[in-house]
């Protein structure tokens, strides 16, 4: 009954075993592997893109903030949603890694904003005014931080808007794979055909042992980019070992399949909870976490038998009355079985 992360989960067999094979032989180093050739070859191929430059990092925070820097200088503005990865957990890295770009913060509902949220901010930046921050860029978060979806329509119509002010869009796809399926839509569809520019494509929170993508579809960044993931200290030595855990990632579509059982195991958990009494619900659950509320004594039950989560906001405290709702997150991974979410359901419910 572990759903404080997804992140917290186990690499998916398949990926260990890639491993354990990529460790058997010699093979060049920096991304010239031949693995890495494959990889490259079918991303491009998922993705309909086949132009795009395509990287390998080994976290998420590597992917958005070295993508963000390749297009964005640092007298320049990045637009995101105000509970945004980029904003609230990676400790000032979108400006270190820009060079000072200033993130400017938008409201929404369930953690999206919305094109015309966007079209207000943009017309509040003053342009060609010494005294102020230029226009930069645009960052989405699909799925998220609040469990939700954009469409390809949502993302579509924020693009539109960004390109009317000549602005790129970055997506953190950290669980990009848990947006597609809950969108059921294509890759392509959800990105370059919605106008994204560069995709930072998330694979450490659905089963893999760490290693991201970033999927530049405009090639002409590639040089760039390849020149800021080594002054930036994030160009592996060794790195048929991302390659080779990206290359089982997308074997047989595992990617789509492990994001699917983390979708399905959530929404049984939403369920499951909505079903009990004075139960309430946060954000709708799209992808794969649930933010929901329910009795204290619910929680005691559960804490006691060692579940893991984290309650929402963290200072929520297990004394108090019994019946007062306090509010949780809870994530489910690839590896989240039914069995643990009735077993959890059975002790909150008590």
């Amino acid at each position: 009954m572990f759903f404080s992360s997804d992140n917290s989960s186990a690499a998916h067999p398949k990926v260990m075993d890639a491993l354990v094979a990529a460790n058997q032989h010699y093979a060049m180093p920096y991304g010239n592997d031949p693995i890495m050739d494959e990889v490259r070859a079918r991303i491009r191929d998922i993705f309909e893109a086949p132009e795009a430059a395509v990287y390998l990092v080994a976290t998420g925070t590597t992917a958005n903030v070295l993508s963000l820097a390749t297009y964005v200088e640092p007298w320049q503005t990045i637009y995101c949603h105000k509970a945004a990865h980029i904003q609230m957990d990676e400790c000032g890295a979108p400006e270190f890694y820009t060079g000072g770009a200033k993130l400017v913060l938008l409201d929404g509902d369930d953690a999206k904003f919305s094109a015309q949220s966007l079209q207000s901010a943009i017309e509040t930046t003053p342009q060609g005014f010494v005294h102020s921050v230029q226009r930069g860029a645009v960052s989405i978060t699909n799925a998220t931080e609040a469990g939700a979806v954009y469409t390809p329509a949502e993302v579509a119509e924020i693009s539109k808007v960004a390109r009317a002010y000549d602005m790129p869009v970055h997506m953190d796809g950290a669980r990009f794979a848990n947006a597609l399926v809950a969108a059921g839509c294509t890759p392509a569809e959800m990105t370059w055909k919605a106008g994204v520019d560069v995709l930072s494509f998330g694979g450490t929170k659905n089963g893999l042992l760490g290693v991201e993508a970033v999927i530049l579809f405009d090639p002409k960044k590639a040089w760039e980019f390849e020149l800021r993931r080594k002054r930036g200290g994030h160009l592996f030595s060794k790195h048929r070992f991302l390659s080779a855990q990206m290359q089982a990632y997308l074997q047989d579509d595992l990617w789509l399949t492990m994001a699917a059982a983390a979708n399905a195991s959530a929404a049984r958990l939403s369920q499951g909870i909505m079903a009990l009494p004075s139960a309430t619900l946060l954000h709708p659950t799209q992808a794969n976490a649930v933010f929901a509320g329910w009795p204290r004594a619910g929680h005691r039950r559960a804490r006691d038998a060692g579940s893991a989560y984290y309650f929402w906001p963290h200072d929520c405290s297990l004394d108090g009355p019994d019946d007062e709702i306090l509010s949780a997150r809870l994530v489910c991974s690839w590896s989240t079985t039914d069995q643990d979410v009735d077993k959890f359901l059975d002790l909150i419910a008590g």
